[in-house]
């Protein structure tokens, strides 16, 4: 197989990612409730960057391993932050509605990025490209994230509108100050 390593331990490194994506996800969920949800994306995009560069350079089971081990526990570990984010900026009405555009825009990037990568196997006969790419990618949106103002929720329709004043009951109005 691919850098000289067996199918069995590429499988047993696709798993071990998979059971470490469920505690990474889970922890990456109560992180996002304690802590800058920025800081945390940073913080996953940034070392998803780093394996990612380092993984054309992990040719045996212990360093295919600890690409395992880190980019499994940062797979999906995005998804609590983001969901976070997009629901602090953009309200509990429109945030997920929002999230549900970066998903699909997510998936759109997954395949095209797919399909880029198989293609450059083909024309060069090796993924590094493809890897520094999408790593070198990671650690631009770590950076990007960084740049995120919160506490800027846009404004809402509805909360720009003004209200009439309420008019008070006979008797408990203020007094009146005649004009001068």
């Amino acid at each position: 197989i691919y850098q000289g390593l067996s199918a069995v331990a590429a499988a047993t490194t696709l798993a071990m990612m998979g059971v470490l994506d469920i505690a990474g996800t889970l922890g990456s969920g109560w992180l996002s409730d304690r802590y800058d949800k920025r800081v945390l994306l940073a913080a996953y995009y940034g070392l998803r960057g780093l394996s990612l560069l380092y993984l054309p350079y992990a040719d045996d089971l212990t360093t295919l391993a600890l690409f395992g081990v880190v980019y499994g526990l940062d797979w999906i570990a995005t998804v609590p932050p983001t969901v976070g984010l997009a629901t602090d900026l953009f309200g509990a009405r429109s945030g997920p509605m929002l999230f549900g555009w970066v998903f699909f825009g997510h998936q759109v990037g997954a395949a095209l990025a797919a399909y880029g990568g198989g293609l450059l196997r083909v024309w060069l006969g090796t993924y590094h490209v493809a890897f520094t790419t999408a790593g070198l990618l990671a650690l631009g949106a770590a950076g990007l994230v960084l740049t995120i103002r919160q506490g800027q929720r846009p404004r809402s329709t509805t909360a720009s509108r003004q209200t009439p004043p309420m008019s008070m009951p006979e008797g408990l109005a203020a007094p009146r100050t005649a004009p001068r």
